[in-house]
């Protein structure tokens, strides 16, 4: 019985070897599409730095627990490959995108993972710092299920599958079903309970991918002459107001410097009244009642 569940364990990893390996080259046309558009436009560097720590936290994960070899091979692939594509989205991406991105790894990959370390081997020892380091990789894994779920918003935003790979998703969820079960077979929790989530994230952006792939993306044109009838709609339902004062005071402005002559009604004769000078106004304030 324990013969066949070693053989079922490296069976089941070795599986996961395989598919997390395709998942690692599944971003591979969405970096072609980068290059041959020369800009990053709307993807995003966050789930291959964060899926970089991840691969990290594994590898010292395994080399304390000792008798996971199969989660060292797969992870230094990851860590390689994830690394060329970061670098790969820092040359094309545009200057903010690479600072927010270069920031990013500071504080995950050089502070993070530091301080991870530096800290369980100076206050932790043998069993416990297995452990401590076992439930930071459990919460970390987690986020690199969390990660592509910005691009899941961006889907449902825009009613556009353009920056959601379907490749990487159903990798995603077959390889969270390889790595469930060889993480239950070795009774190592840490191991098995994200990949729960990461099968149920994987199943939900297949499921967005099906409804919103025939879909008219939502265009930056169209919200635009979205949003100015909506605003022209509203200026119609505006009463018209008239400043009645002011125009009193343009009314007697006119009537001021007017060149007309005026007319004199007298014995019920209609007399011209000869041209005089123009009316000299004295420089006072001029009160019009409302």
């Amino acid at each position: 019985m324990t013969g066949n569940l070693a053989h079922l364990t490296l069976a089941f990893g070795l599986l996961g070897n395989i598919i997390s390996f395709l998942v690692f080259l599944a971003p591979i046309p969405t970096f072609y599409k980068v290059y041959k558009k020369k800009s990053t436009q709307g993807f995003q560097s966050a789930p291959y730095v964060v899926g970089l720590f991840s691969a990290m936290l594994w590898i010292y994960y395994a080399l304390l627990k000792t008798n996971v070899m199969l989660l060292i091979t797969i992870n230094s692939v990851g860590c390689f490959i994830e690394t060329l594509y970061i670098c790969f989205f820092l040359f094309y991406a545009p200057k903010k995108a690479r600072m927010e991105s270069l920031k990013l790894i500071g504080l995950l990959i050089v502070v993070g993972f530091g301080l991870i370390v530096l800290l369980t081997q100076l206050l932790a020892s043998g069993g416990t710092r297995t452990v401590i380091v076992g439930w930071i990789c459990l919460v970390f894994s987690l986020c690199v299920f969390v990660a592509p779920m910005g691009v899941v918003r961006q889907v449902i935003k825009t009613k556009s599958v353009e920056y959601m790979p379907i490749l990487l998703s159903f990798a995603l969820t077959i390889s969270a079903v390889m790595w469930f079960f060889y993480g239950l077979l070795l009774a190592d929790f840490n191991i098995a309970i994200p990949n729960v989530l990461g099968f149920t994230f994987g199943i939900l952006q297949m499921i967005l991918y099906f409804v919103y792939k025939n879909k008219k993306p939502l265009t930056n044109e169209n919200i635009l002459t979205l949003e100015a009838k909506i605003s022209q709609k509203e200026e119609q339902k505006i009463p018209e107001h008239k400043d009645q004062k002011t125009v009193d005071i343009l009314k007697l402005e006119n009537l001021i410097n007017s060149d007309i002559l005026p007319v004199v009604a007298k014995s019920n004769k209609i007399v011209a009244v000869e041209p005089q000078a123009p009316l000299y106004v004295p420089h006072h304030t001029i009160e019009v009642a409302a």
